[in-house]
């Protein structure tokens, strides 16, 4: 028998739903899980994650694997130029997999982030740690035009371009970009980069397990078969989970509870709460409909945000991803002053510990009105990361249609870009710089 990640739910329901309500909701989980596979609903162009996993062959995993072997044998660091979904997933698994001391560990490639903010100070940092260091480029980018991703990478290019020249940098970037067309598959053709395709119909947020993800993860020396085979098994498996989650948050909603708080209580899961905050904020925050996405990590943020969610307005639920083997084994040891009155905890584990605040926490939060769901994941692996992506990637689709929007669209990303290109004097955008000044001057 495969383990496999759990979920279930946690005394969930309050007075305001109920197991019948969410049992209610089966035939529209069982319809969006069929309009999903048959490709029927809205966004069905961009439904190529939904058999990605087991379509992933040997050959490509080892030419990644090959690719990334290169940069990490050449360079001290790598860098991932990316900005949301072409970012968030590799950097939530590496975060998960890496010591939570990586940084100031010596001796291996370090994998770097750019291109997703456009912070000055954090990219001329980040260019004086690079300067006289050997480095390489990971460029995301379906057009090569996308702001962020663009800035960043014309800078590192440059630098990397001065420090090693033309020949040597165009070694070391690697271009994951359209099959055919824009500027980015234009100028790496032209300077004969290493290219990866970002497949047309599979969007950004849902590109975890395609080489948008995989590469960088394998850079930063972690298995991508194990984390797609782990994805494999979610997508052969039955719904159930998927049901369990998508029924559940919908019967949720539909009570009036508009917050999802995605909680851990291991530090290495923070950024993947934030992919999980971009998957399922831009799949159905839309037509003035979705729950609103949000994330903890206890039990650091009971001393910040508990107060909060213990007391205050009602409107919310929690998801938490409880992980149940550690990588590490430490023993609280007895003490024998015990000023700090700890002795009852002696001999114990720091997990054991861990859990029972778990444990404590969600049995408080559940007498405060504040329903939970829980995913247990049996460790964090490769494997294990695998199942959870892609279970939450399906669920996202399933929960997307039951609320009735198109899961897999993004038309309110826009509106900013267009005020910051008028703001800016881009080129074509000269109406909409003369009304934002109109409307400046009121």
């Amino acid at each position: 028998m495969v383990e496999k990640i759990q979920v279930a739910n946690f005394a969930a329901f309050t007075l305001e739903v109920d197991q019948v309500k969410v049992d209610a909701l089966r035939p529209a989980a069982e319809a969006a899980a069929e309009t999903l596979e048959k490709g029927t609903g809205e966004g069905n162009d961009f439904l190529g994650w939904l058999h990605l996993p087991s379509s992933i062959g040997e050959a490509e995993l080892a030419d990644i694997e090959a690719t990334a072997a290169q940069l990490r044998n050449s360079c001290e660091y790598v860098v991932t130029i990316g900005i949301g979904g072409s970012y968030l997933g590799a950097k939530a698994v590496i975060e998960a997999l890496s010591s939570s001391f990586d940084a100031y560990q010596g001796g291996k490639c370090k994998v770097l982030f750019a291109g997703n903010n456009i912070g000055e100070d954090y990219i001329a940092e980040l260019m004086d740690l690079l300067k006289g260091k050997k480095f390489g480029i990971v460029v995301i980018s379906k057009s090569g035009t996308t702001t962020e991703p663009a800035i960043a990478f014309r800078l590192l290019k440059d630098m990397l371009e001065k420090q090693e020249g033309k020949q040597e940098a165009a070694k070391r970037i690697v271009a994951i970009t359209d099959a055919k067309k824009g500027a980015l598959r234009s100028l790496a053709t032209q300077e004969g980069y290493k290219t990866y395709v970002i497949p047309d119909n599979v969007g950004g947020r849902f590109s975890v397990l395609t080489p948008v993800g995989l590469l960088p993860i394998a850079v930063a020396g972690f298995d991508i078969k194990a984390l797609v085979a782990g994805a494999v098994e979610i997508e052969n498996d039955d719904n159930e989970n998927v049901f369990t989650y998508a029924q559940t948050r919908n019967a949720l909603y539909q009570s009036g509870k508009k917050i999802e708080i995605l909680v851990n209580f291991c530090p290495r899961l923070h950024y993947f709460a934030e992919w999980w905050k971009q998957l399922y904020g831009e799949s159905e925050g839309k037509d003035h409909l979705g729950i609103f996405p949000a994330s903890v990590d206890f039990t650091t943020d009971l001393h910040s945000m508990g107060q909060w969610i213990q007391d205050g307005e009602r409107t919310i639920f929690e998801t938490v991803l409880s992980v149940g083997d550690q990588s590490h084994s430490v023993v609280i040891p007895h003490d024998e002053a015990n000023l700090d009155g700890l002795n009852f905890l002696a001999g114990k584990r720091v997990d054991e510990v861990n859990k029972m605040a778990e444990l404590g926490t969600r049995l408080a939060h559940v007498d405060g009105g504040v329903p939970n769901l829980l995913i247990t994941i049996p460790a964090l692996s490769e494997k294990y990361l695998g199942q959870l992506i892609y279970f939450f990637e399906k669920a996202c689709g399933v929960s997307g249609y039951m609320l009735g929007v198109n899961p897999f669209n993004q038309p309110g990303v826009e509106a900013y870009k267009k005020n910051m290109f008028a703001l800016l004097n881009k080129p074509g955008y000269e109406a909409e710089s003369k009304a934002i000044q109109e409307k400046l001057k009121k």
